[in-house]
């Protein structure tokens, strides 16, 4: 297990995987699962141009069943897509081998998933990498509790699966501890960014290796003119990939991979909702009002169209910690 330091504060900051999905703007009304939400307009401010760590956290407690209701499963990603592709959890899964596979999970012992949300990518890389040794992080409470009843009932060794309630910024283990440090889709909400990367290196072993995965535009832009309607329902940071790789060229990172994947994962994503609107869209409204499905509907469209015309991308990152040279 990765040590964890003594003594060491743990502060909040932002964990939560990625839902480009547009019904941000919801609260809800009591903790009955079987209950409406409403529209509080404050909330929707302070969550759209705020962005701090609560906000998130209250964004993802009253999202993650939009993606789920859809999915049918508990991974929080738009997953990777092919023509042999039948639905979102498979994309979901694919997505999470491809980038274990990527950070080659098969030499590592000890990693960390940072933002990892309700656990789906942690079970399965334990699930296909028994030896692993993987601490769950994230600053969401509930999510991390919901988590835990899982592992205990998919995996038959989930004492090597560890929950930790903390923060990207100050990670509370020890220097030179772990052989992997990853960030499926939880990177575009991190801020400073250059704090997490930062503790990414002085929690890696040399020769550890950093893997991120997240959203990004393929250049600075304006984003209420460039992205529209995703302007406000992209509720994370618009981080460019020049500036992903510049921030982990300072923070002396090295051998670094990047590779853009935007378009087996928006305009795949966008289809199969477009084709399996009505079905999907009974199940929405199930819990949902109206509103929020035609909203979500509109954000995919405008999703595929970015994508398709270059602004938007999606980005898989693999660097070294190298301290030798």
């Amino acid at each position: 297990m990765a040590t964890i330091a003594s003594g060491m504060m743990i502060a909040p900051t932002i964990f939560s995987t990625n839902l480009l999905s547009i019904s941000l703007y919801l609260l809800p009304i009591a903790s009955d699962s079987n209950l409406m939400i409403i529209i509080n307009p404050i909330e929707v401010l302070l969550w759209t141009f705020r962005r701090n760590e609560k906000d998130v956290v209250k964004l993802y407690n009253t999202l993650s069943d939009v993606m789920r209701i859809t999915t049918g499963g508990d991974m929080l990603n738009f997953g990777y897509w092919t023509e042999e592709t039948k639905g979102p959890l498979e994309a979901q899964n694919e997505l999470c081998k491809i980038f274990g596979n990527l950070t080659e999970l098969q030499n590592a012992k000890n990693i960390i998933d940072v933002g990892s949300g309700l656990s789906g990518p942690s079970i399965l890389w334990k699930t296909k990498f028994n030896f692993l040794e993987i601490t769950c992080i994230d600053i969401n409470f509930n999510q991390l509790k919901e988590s835990s009843n899982k592992i205990k009932k998919i995996l038959k060794n989930s004492v090597q699966v560890h929950r930790l309630n903390a923060t990207s910024t100050i990670l509370p283990l020890m220097d030179n501890s772990l052989d992997r440090v990853l960030a499926l889709e939880s990177v575009q909400h991190m801020k400073p960014l250059e704090s997490f990367i930062l503790e990414s290196k002085r929690v890696l072993k040399n020769n550890g290796i950093l893997g991120l995965a997240l959203p990004v535009v393929n250049e600075k832009i304006n984003s209420a003119l460039k992205l529209g309607i995703l302007s406000l329902t992209w509720s994370s940071q618009h981080y460019d990939v020049d500036y992903i790789k510049s921030v982990l060229t300072n923070s002396n990172f090295k051998k670094i991979e990047m590779e853009k994947i935007g378009s087996k994962v928006y305009a795949p994503l966008a289809n199969y909702y477009i084709e399996n609107r009505n079905s999907l869209r009974k199940k929405i409204l199930a819990k949902y009002p109206s509103y929020v499905e035609k909203i979500l509907f509109k954000s995919l469209v405008k999703m595929k169209q970015l994508s398709e015309n270059n602004v938007i991308d999606y980005l898989l990152v693999k660097c070294k910690k190298d301290d030798a040279n």
